[in-house]
């Protein structure tokens, strides 16, 4: 369903007015409009576009998915392009939302309803006074929201690499599977998120650079936070992009020392077979050696097997071999 507020004066005014209605307001310099379309038609889209100026390529850009976060600036507005992110069921859920910012207008484009804009509507609300600053309030409340998310997602990735490196040593085959398939898993979740983590704390310098003509001085701190929040979560994603691919470094190690166990092993018990195999074979000639044809042969032959055996197999088993 699509969303409207009116702010005159930064006072709250009306919501859940048609979206018809906002080419009344719009050209009073005293009202702040938001409006919200999830999934909209290219026919609304070029009507709100007709109401507000914006310009083709930006309009193109919001009816065309994928589009990398950036900032575009055009002579009449802004035109900013986030993800939403979250975890369902252990995979990573992006929403893409497009962002145009005039004077007196902001509208957000959401790609898709999984993007929980009531809780970008309880953050503004949660400051209600602020809103007198108008647009740059209502965009770093939105901004701010979707950085929040990040670390939410980050944190449970985290909380995952954290589990998997106390999984990493344990002694069993079903966890060694698992490690490798959660180190795959998280590994291409981390590389799709770092796609849109690192851009947008380009966006937000962006707009720092901008503050001079589009930011009221009271709100400069308040985007430098939010700088200073995407710049962490940046750094974050690659510090666990950094401890997986070390996950999963350690765990093919693991793989190469237990083969080179499992070999040593196989080794050792060839020389202490290989021990009785010579011995019976020397026993098994068809010419006379010392002991032929009497018990004393046979006594001699096991107990060579019996010594030579056990001596191997002591000092395989003091080396770690067995």
């Amino acid at each position: 369903m699509d969303r409207t507020r009116l702010y005159r004066n930064g006072v709250l005014e009306a919501e859940g007015f048609p979206i018809e209605d906002v080419s009344d307001h719009i050209g009073d310099p005293s009202v702040v409009v938001w409006f919200d379309l999830c999934s909209p038609s290219p026919a609304d889209l070029e009507k709100i576009s007709e109401e507000l100026g914006l310009h083709r390529l930006a309009v193109e850009d919001a009816l065309h998915s994928d589009q990398r976060p950036k900032l575009d600036t055009y002579d009449s507005h802004l035109f900013i392009t986030v993800y939403g992110a979250k975890l369902v069921r252990k995979r990573l859920e992006l929403t893409e939302i497009s962002i145009f910012v005039t004077k007196n207008a902001l509208v957000t484009v959401r790609e898709s309803p999984h993007f929980d804009i009531d809780g970008v509507i309880r953050r503004w609300d949660a400051n209600g006074e602020m809103a007198r600053y108008g647009v740059p309030y209502l965009l770093h409340g939105l901004l701010d929201y979707v950085v929040d998310g990040y670390f939410d997602v980050l944190q449970v990735i985290d909380d995952k690499v954290e589990a998997l490196e106390d999984d990493l040593f344990e002694d069993n085959d079903a966890d060694r599977v698992h490690i490798q398939r959660q180190t795959y898993e998280m590994r291409k979740s981390l590389v799709r998120f770092r796609r849109l983590a690192v851009p947008i704390r380009e966006v937000v310098g962006s707009l720092l650079r901008k503050g001079v003509e589009m930011l009221d001085p009271a709100l400069t701190p308040y985007y430098q936070d939010l700088y200073d929040h995407a710049l962490r979560a940046s750094e974050w994603t690659d510090s666990l992009r950094e401890l997986v691919g070390n996950v999963r470094e350690a765990h093919i190690n693991q793989q190469g020392f237990r083969l080179n166990d499992i070999m040593k092993k196989i080794t050792s018990w060839a020389a202490i077979i290989a021990v009785p195999t010579m011995i019976t074979g020397y026993y098994g000639q068809n010419v006379p050696y010392p002991g032929f044809g009497q018990p004393l042969g046979f006594w001699t032959s096991t107990a060579a097997i019996l010594v030579a055996s056990s001596i191997l197999y002591l000092i395989f088993k003091k080396r770690g071999w067995l």
